[in-house]
């Protein structure tokens, strides 16, 4: 015990370890900005345009402005959060999880762990969807332009898929967030530039039209039961295309102090959800001016643009390099969980504890675990094998986006908000945030009812 005393006075005497006694956090603003707009600008923005056109000129934009602000006020609700029981000096929560059980007791815990983890996983199959259609997308781009537009291009995804996965079996081999900076920056530059490639293709593509097309109303549908289950899938997909609960907390762990960390992901926070909203509402309104009715269900991938086929191949290939890094940012929480569990019940195991050092000319050494190969592999294979049974873009994201919206974005960060600043019942502080949780809940439900329809539809077509 002494020696383990002596060992930790001396940590804390060391300026390169922080005050819980782990190596000091060198993450700052703009490595954090990084971070978001990584995990944030995904697969999401590219089904945007169909969801404006879904809810067309009025509902459309306004929906994109309102998701943004919950997803602000969530943000700065659950930034407070990371320390406890002041947001400002107390005890780090490395983890939402890890803010929930603090605040709000082990039962709820469990559930947020389930639905963190579930969601993280979800977008992890989004990603591998999304990716193998933006791969097709580069054969078919070319196969256009060289064989004529009715040629016959079309080829299965699930090559693309396999692909995809065998590309982050090895990339999971990285050992953790705070080793991600680089690749977390330069998936922030590709979702930068396909989203401006849409945007601007979109545009020029109303500049060519020489009218904006779309309605008030939205694209017609043949009954009002299909038109109402259109719209809430489309509010599902835009609630996926927002929200970074799930891994804010893990994202505020890796920033350094002063300045304090709640408030350096507080500006973080508004600066990324200003930068993903202007790009949002370019890609979502131009895309659906540009096609009106026939908007596509992915914008850069669905065949409203042939020419320049160059630029479609740029913009997809940009795509899947942010999405290989996108998939790390939501994949690596998943993982410091199941190997922090595994290495806690089985502390004595060689297996688990071991590593190893790899040395590749040329390259950096590679530290290597015999756990992180099994587990991560096994958790990339699963989250392939389930996005090639159900490859179905616009919904899957609509359920993702719907099932956790609420209870990750919106009811805990609330209800840690409550017992952090002890709020109490029925003050107007209380109503106004109670009355702000249950219209997002009602939103949800509607979304997750449509988006499980439209699953269903598809897969029986």
């Amino acid at each position: 015990m002494a020696v383990d005393n002596s060992l930790e006075i001396a940590k804390k005497d060391d300026d390169s370890y922080d005050d819980d006694g782990r190596l000091k956090r060198t993450g700052t603003i703009w490595t954090c900005n990084a971070h978001i707009i990584t995990g944030v600008i995904g697969s999401g923005v590219l089904s945007l345009a169909w969801s404006t056109a879904q809810l067309g000129w009025v509902a459309g934009p306004i929906s994109l402005l309102c998701f943004a602000m919950v997803t602000y006020v969530s943000a700065a609700l659950l930034s407070d959060c990371y320390r406890s029981p002041d947001p400002v000096t107390g005890t780090r929560n490395h983890t939402y999880m890890d803010a929930v059980k603090v605040n709000l007791g082990r039962k709820q815990t469990w559930l947020c762990g389930f639905l963190q983890y579930l969601s993280m996983y979800g977008t992890g199959i989004a990603y591998v969807i999304t990716t193998s259609i933006s791969m097709r997308a580069i054969y078919r781009s070319n196969c256009y332009h060289y064989k004529g537009h009715e040629a016959p291009c079309d080829h299965g995804d699930a090559f693309y898929m396999l692909l995809f996965g065998a590309s982050q079996v090895v990339f999971s081999q990285i050992p953790n967030f705070h080793d991600m900076e680089w690749l977390s920056i330069v998936a922030a530059i590709m979702s930068f530039s396909y989203s401006s490639i849409g945007f601007a293709l979109g545009f020029a593509k109303v500049i060519e039209n020489g009218t904006i097309q779309g309605s008030y109303g939205g694209i017609p549908q043949a009954t009002v039961a299909k038109k109402v289950w259109k719209v809430c899938q489309a509010l599902g997909d835009i609630a996926f295309a927002y929200p970074y609960s799930t891994i804010l907390l893990e994202i505020q762990d890796t920033l350094r102090s002063p300045p304090a960390e709640n408030k350096t992901m507080k500006k973080a926070s508004m600066s990324a959800v200003f930068i993903t909203t202007f790009f949002y509402l370019c890609c979502g309104c131009f895309g659906y001016a540009a096609f009106g009715n026939q908007t596509p269900g992915n914008l850069l991938t669905g065949f409203g643009f042939y020419e320049p086929f160059w630029l479609i191949d740029f913009a997809n290939v940009c795509i899947i390099v942010h999405l290989v890094g996108g998939y790390q940012v939501y994949s690596q929480p998943v993982f410091a969980f199941m190997e922090g569990w595994l290495a806690e019940k089985y502390p004595n195991s060689g297996f688990i504890n071991k590593s190893y050092n790899l040395k590749i000319p040329l390259l950096p050494s590679l530290n290597l675990s015999p756990l992180r190969l099994c587990t991560r592999t096994f958790y990339v294979a699963t989250t392939t094998g389930i996005a090639m049974t159900f490859p179905y873009f616009n919904q899957v994201l609509g359920v993702l986006g719907s099932l956790t919206f609420w209870p990750l974005t919106i009811y805990f960060p609330v209800q840690m908000y409550f017992v952090q600043l002890k709020i109490e019942a029925w003050t107007r502080k209380w109503v106004i945030l109670q009355t702000f949780s249950i219209v997002c809940l009602i939103i949800s439900t509607i979304a997750l009812i449509g988006s499980l329809e439209g699953i269903v539809s598809a897969k029986l077509e």
